[in-house]
């Protein structure tokens, strides 16, 4: 476990933040920025729980917390780091079937669906967009900044299929409080 006596450090005063390991990295390289992009995808999933009434979604949702942590540990130790906390090969599976049994109960889409609604719903969606955008900036850590072996490859699979989670998790949510927002093409478009 982790023991925090201090918060403040001063130490990322400069523009730097360090990893596991103990190395310093500019606040703007590829990994900082896919850490920063996974914790704040974390605190969007807490603002969601706290305007969730569903247990199955809520205890799903703090499973995955949890799991963002082990995802952001396994970011900030270099893979070459022989044993590490990683992110469990588990996951997509376990969210495969998290994303089955809730879409089970939903209608077929007829239209796509606004980033909106009722129950937390919106934010449920909001949290899937930080979620893509963590997934982007996985990628560029491995594409651009680090070739190879760069991270656990369960870590883009795992943030691709909780961004599908949280998309029929908001659909679950808004359907039991009153309907989820769908989009109508050309709706705005007579008159203007």
């Amino acid at each position: 476990m982790v023991t925090l006596n201090k918060i403040y450090t001063r130490t990322g005063d400069e523009g730097t933040t360090g990893l596991a390991t103990g190395q310093r990295l500019t606040k703007t390289n590829a990994r900082i920025m896919a850490m920063g992009d996974v914790d704040e995808l974390n605190a969007a999933i807490g603002v969601a729980l706290s305007q969730l009434t569903d247990d199955r979604v809520k205890g799903t949702l703090l499973a995955i917390q949890n799991d963002l942590f082990d995802l952001g540990a396994d970011l900030a130790t270099p893979a070459e780091i022989k044993g590490a906390l990683r992110l469990s090969s588990n996951g997509p599976r376990w969210l495969e079937k998290a994303i089955d049994e809730l879409n089970d109960d939903l209608p077929p889409l007829q239209s796509f669906v606004l980033p909106s609604g009722p129950g937390g719903a919106g934010h449920l969606h909001l949290a899937r967009a930080i979620a893509r955008r963590a997934e982007r900036a996985v990628w560029i850590l491995r594409e651009q900044v680090e070739p190879g072996p760069a991270f656990n490859p369960t870590i883009p699979s795992y943030l691709n299929r909780l961004s599908d989670y949280l998309f029929v998790a908001a659909r679950h949510v808004a359907r039991a409080a009153g309907g989820e927002v769908t989009w109508v093409p050309g709706a705005n478009a007579e008159g203007t």
